[in-house]
């Protein structure tokens, strides 16, 4: 591992940070990893295997969490505080948590004398492998120049948004909000071109030149629906909760939410409807089956 850099541990091997841990690895930033789910064979070469929780908190300066959501992040952390002998100073979420749960971390964190910054992460599981994420860096610009050199190996966009947990959270929600949105317009805009007539692929072949391109036209469908493959490797239900957290802070911020409370319900409907694991590009079909 390059001396200019703090020793970093990587909690949380999941569909998200298996990828990422990956990248740090690759770099030659031996990330000593942990997961409650099974660390030894989540661990990805090139990494090192912790036997406990507490072992990554005894010999990293700094902690890369990418978990599921803010009550595992916030017992995690508490975990992390209470190990004997602990090394760790900065905590570093890349996870989607929501405003609150970052601003509570944070708090739980300062109390027992450790840096949090939330930084939650976009760009999906295939950003992720490809070392292309987006991060989203709401707090220390030292730190993030600090830390400059393994969030280049796993990212490709890293923004400095603002210095108070909870902003990278709300940008992250909005973003995600706005994807969520793109898929819902955009099946509907298919559906009702099939029932013209039109085919799928001339009809993403226009709007991709045209003004009603998005992330949608341009990804989702031609490469995980028209294919029929919905392999995007992102899970309905982990969308879903990204949507209600959005919701909730609009409503709480009193900002407008037509469009957002249409857009949450489709979503919770949506992913009431499927199995876990349904990768969530399979809103294209259960709007296809919905009635007006």
């Amino acid at each position: 591992m390059p001396a200019t850099q703090p020793a970093p541990g990587f909690i949380g091997l999941g569909q998200m940070g298996n990828p990422m841990a990956a990248n740090i690895a690759k770099a030659g930033f031996e990330p000593l990893c942990f997961d409650s789910a099974g660390t030894i064979e989540r661990t990805p070469d090139k990494a090192r295997p912790a036997t406990s929780l507490a072992q990554v908190a005894t010999q990293a300066d700094t902690i890369f969490l990418s978990l599921p959501n803010g009550t595992i992040v916030q017992s995690v952390i508490e975990q992390i505080i209470d190990s004997p002998d602990r090394r760790t100073s900065v905590i570093i979420d890349l996870s989607t948590t929501g405003p609150k749960a970052a601003r509570t971390a944070a708090d739980t964190l300062n109390k027992a004398g450790i840096e949090f910054i939330d930084a939650p992460v976009s760009g999906g599981r295939a950003g992720a492998i490809a070392a292309t994420v987006t991060l989203i860096w709401a707090g220390s610009k030292a730190q993030l120049d600090r830390h400059k050199a393994i969030i280049d190996a796993f990212c490709g966009n890293p923004f400095h948004v603002g210095e108070k947990p909870g902003q990278g959270q709300a940008l992250k929600l909005l973003n995600n909000f706005l994807s969520a949105t793109a898929m819902a317009a955009t099946s509907e805009a298919i559906l009702f071109g099939l029932a013209h007539g039109l085919d799928m692929k001339t009809m993403l072949d226009v709007v991709n030149v045209s003004t009603g391109q998005n992330t949608a036209t341009r990804d989702k469908f031609p490469q995980r629906i028209l294919t029929g493959t919905y392999d995007a490797g992102f899970f309905a239900e982990h969308l879903n909760k990204d949507v209600q957290l959005y919701i909730n802070e609009v409503h709480d911020a009193a900002t407008p939410s037509n469009v957002g409370d249409t857009v949450s319900e489709i979503w919770q409907s949506g992913t009431d409807s499927f199995a876990p694991g349904t990768d969530f590009t399979r809103i294209f079909e259960f709007i296809g089956q919905r009635k007006s």
